[in-house]
């Protein structure tokens, strides 16, 4: 793989990763009048092939548990929508938008009912559109369910489905190189701290090149730990295998279908054109390793097909088109994201830790980290909640919409 040395020796902020969440905050320092500073952005592979946003179901929900992260989805729908008057009315920008078939939530106990009855008054509160359908509802909306062991279901049909993530990360890629970010595909293999361990001085690349840098943006995704550990630092950040299946029905659905979350744990979506995108994992779910992208094709037979022609008989005859092993960047703290500074190291700044919901999240991500960078708070939503002073403190988040 070959590797690029950048122009200059110094930088004020260097982002370490170039997938969704270095490339929202790239463009969205680049986009910020109040910024003059330089940027460099190291991706250690341009071809983004392994990396967790190549990987993605690329669907954004607003059915949370915390108002936060309602309200930050919410903000990743307006910006998907509103994309080319984000970036400036440039007219090479293409019109995007959201596929909303909804996320439908199927609970098959009481206390499980109970609790998309609580997160639906959050998601009410905070301006979401769920809502709550009884079993017997859900069957006259959408036939094709087994819903005998159902006890309630939750669905949102306004910007709740799929979005072209990838349309997105490639434009703010571009527009953030034409407005002077430096993009390089490098490594970084070392950082270095000031004697008093209070500030990161360099950082060195794969390619000898040392880079005196202002501020350090963690954006490595499910390597954020090794990333951090070069700093002397812990986060609580591992890789956990996802998998994905790409499959065609012999009788596809009248209508679409919405991204079903199953009691189970699998979840299975509109693809189009008869075909259809199902995720899970294995009740194993240990740390793997971090190009250990292999699959499990016994998960399949044994366990996810099963549950899919259950909960939808008209999946008892289809066929697998394609499949693939991805990684979450799994927060083992409490799944959510990691933000903000180090509680010591200042300018090591934590974009880490989304746990499978990264893509959704990366406009606001992006744009809370640029408003951190620059004025050294959060300005368009308060993200104080995600910074990292809350794992020195143990004070966990609490989010129960985690899939």
């Amino acid at each position: 793989m070959s590797r690029q040395s950048p122009t200059r020796q110094s930088y004020d902020v260097v982002i370490i990763g170039g997938a969704i969440m270095g490339a929202s905050t790239a463009w969205f320092l680049s986009d910020n009048e109040d910024f003059n500073g330089s940027v460099l952005v190291v991706e250690r592979d341009m071809t983004y092939e392994s990396c967790s946003t190549a990987h993605t179901n690329s669907c954004m929900r607003q059915q949370f548990s915390t108002e936060l992260n309602v309200r930050i989805s919410q903000f990743a729908a307006d910006f998907v929508k509103n994309i080319r008057s984000y970036m400036g009315g440039d007219e090479r920008v293409p019109d995007l938008g959201i596929r909303s078939f909804g996320y439908m939530y199927l609970a098959d106990t009481d206390a499980f009912a109970d609790v998309l009855r609580q997160n639906q008054r959050v998601q009410l509160a905070a301006g979401a559109a769920t809502q709550l359908m009884t079993a017997a509802q859900i069957k006259e909306a959408y036939p094709f369910y087994n819903v005998d062991d159902i006890v309630l279901g939750s669905i949102n049909l306004v910007d709740e489905g799929y979005w072209d993530g990838a349309a997105v990360n490639d434009w703010w890629r571009r527009q953030s190189r034409e407005r002077g970010v430096e993009w390089i595909q490098n490594e970084v293999v070392a950082i270095s701290s000031d004697a008093a361990g209070t500030r990161v001085e360099s950082v060195t690349l794969a390619s000898g090149d040392v880079i005196a840098c202002g501020q350090v943006v963690n954006a490595s995704g499910p390597r954020a730990a090794r990333t951090a550990k070069m700093a002397g630092i812990d986060v609580p950040v591992e890789p956990r295998k996802r998998y994905t299946w790409i499959f065609k029905a012999a009788q596809p659905l009248d209508r679409d279908l919405p991204l079903t979350i199953d009691p189970s744990g699998v979840h299975v979506r509109e693809n189009g054109s008869g075909t259809y995108q199902c995720g899970g994992h294995s009740d194993h779910d240990p740390a793997v390793d971090y190009d250990d992208h292999t699959m499990d094709h016994s998960l399949w037979e044994n366990h996810i097909w099963p549950i899919l022609a259950t909960r939808i008989p008209q999946f008892e005859a289809i066929k697998v088109q394609s499949e693939w092993a991805g990684h979450y960047a799994m927060n083992t703290f409490d799944h959510n994201a990691i933000m903000g500074p180090h509680t010591e190291l200042s300018n090591f700044i934590f974009l880490n830790g989304f746990s499978g919901h990264g893509l959704q999240q990366s406009p606001a991500m992006g744009r809370g980290t640029a408003e951190w960078l620059t004025y050294g708070e959060y300005r368009a939503l308060d993200m104080t909640p995600f910074n990292y002073a809350r794992i020195t403190a143990d004070q966990p988040i609490v989010e129960k919409a985690v899939i």
